[in-house]
């Protein structure tokens, strides 16, 4: 299948294996309106595709970083109206749900900050390495909303809720070290050694029993997905009521002109 004509991905494929790269390297690979609607257009078209056993996804080099969370701007904007923001949702759950259904395991390489929807889109994959300096975090408090897009699922099953929860009401970021000795991610290494640690597991992966193994991912995240589908689209709702109040608005004043906003 051609994977050239999406404009915030960067893909390859080799022996099976197709990676990805979020890309947008003055932003530091944050996503932005095309990142968040090619995403699911991407699950879609590897579900179909039976030459992909492995998906690595990793953040462009060039951004320095996984991905530095949602574009603020724009989505704050949108979420003014109930139209727009229901295309915001319905992508959103897609981002989500499609890692967690994708036929194909997922092997997440944080190779630099997965902040926000970067860290929900990490922490989803099957198998998560990451760079050991690297900063992860889920600070959707920080500008006044809810965190609604994954944060609420994933963090609370791997970590369990009350240490979920501290994070995510204060969006205190952790290190890739930290997180793994905490259950977040599977592996923490440096980061000289990170691509050839992610490449040799998707090696494996790739080479082995294809069957069994999505079967095995799939019967697995049977759990994972009545979550999603439990929780994804409340919390994506109550999102977009905290995008209308004057704390989120405050936050984002305070954003844009790169103040702090003041504690109430």
């Amino acid at each position: 299948m051609e994977y050239q004509h999406y404009k915030r991905l960067k893909i390859e494929q080799a022996d099976g294996v197709l990676t990805v790269a979020l890309s947008q390297p003055e932003r530091r690979n944050a996503m932005d309106e095309i990142m968040h609607r090619e995403i699911p257009e991407l699950w879609r078209q590897i579900s179909q595709d039976r030459s992909v056993r492995v998906v690595i996804l990793k953040g462009d080099p060039e951004g320095k970083a996984f991905c530095a969370g949602g574009d603020l701007k724009w989505v704050s904007e949108a979420a003014q109206s109930g139209e727009r923001y229901e295309e915001i949702l319905r992508d959103g759950v897609d981002i989500v749900r499609g890692v967690a259904q994708l036929p194909q395991p997922v092997i997440t390489m944080i190779n630099g900050s997965a902040i926000g929807v970067g860290a929900s889109l990490a922490l989803f994959g099957d198998i998560v390495f990451a760079d050991e300096a690297a900063v992860i975090a889920d600070p959707h408090v920080s500008v006044g909303v809810v965190a609604g897009d994954g944060g609420a699922i994933i963090w609370p099953l791997l970590v369990g809720p009350n240490r979920a929860k501290e994070f995510l009401m204060t969006g205190d970021p952790l290190t890739g070290a930290q997180a793994e000795r905490i259950g977040l991610v599977n592996h923490a290494v440096p980061a000289g050694e990170l691509q050839e640690r992610v490449e040799n597991m998707a090696r494996r992966l790739a080479n082995g029993p294809r069957l069994a193994i999505e079967l095995t991912k799939r019967s697995v995240n049977i759990q994972v997905n009545t979550l999603v589908n439990h929780i994804l689209h409340a919390s994506l709702a109550l999102e977009g009521l905290t995008f209308r109040t004057q704390d989120h608005h405050t936050a984002v004043n305070a954003f844009l002109s790169r103040s702090r906003p003041s504690a109430k």
